[in-house]
């Protein structure tokens, strides 16, 4: 059974110093890692590429041009395709809008489906319906450093497994 560490918005260094070592750790002790984008910097994203085992990561509006990451990235672990995007635009739609770019991703999909999204630094595991089809689940670690609006550092784990996801927030 894969496990799954769900990481975004770490801003260092323009928010944060660093990730904190309990953060690390659990980026260090996954199967599989996925950064919804916004590390801020190429030494930033350097570090998580270091610490994964394996990484799906995408590009957030705070990371550098020179960052060449994708706008959306879909990975398929333990039968379930999670499509990540970090969500950069108005809060406003936030969650119809990210939803309705998963499921465009996920169309030829035949299994399950979960989206990842960053962006707001907020925790978020909730269906959301797109603005064509059924609803999407979409999953928002909040800020792995608890960079600002955050209020403290989170992410999440997954188990994965028969294209079931069992997914926990860790704090510190």
């Amino acid at each position: 059974m894969p496990t799954v560490a769900i990481v975004s918005d770490t801003h260092v260094p323009t928010r944060a110093d660093e990730v904190p070592e309990w953060v690390e750790d659990r980026v260090r002790e996954a199967d599989h890692v996925i950064h919804a984008g916004d590390f801020d910097a190429v030494d930033a994203y350097d570090e998580f590429r270091d610490l994964a085992a394996d990484l799906t990561a995408v590009r957030g509006n705070m990371d550098p041009v020179d960052l060449d990451l994708p706008e959306t990235a879909a990975v398929e672990l333990g039968g379930v395709t999670f499509v990540v995007v970090h969500g950069t635009g108005a809060m406003r739609n936030y969650r119809e809008r990210v939803a309705g770019i998963v499921a465009d991703e996920a169309a030829n999909v035949a299994g399950p489906v979960v989206g990842v999204a960053g962006h707001t630094h907020e925790l978020m595991d909730e269906p959301v319906d797109p603005p064509e089809g059924g609803p999407v689940r979409l999953l928002n670690p909040g800020s792995a450093t608890g960079a600002d609006p955050a209020d403290e550092a989170t992410v999440m784990t997954a188990e994965v497994a028969d294209g079931n996801v069992d997914v926990t927030v860790r704090e510190k």
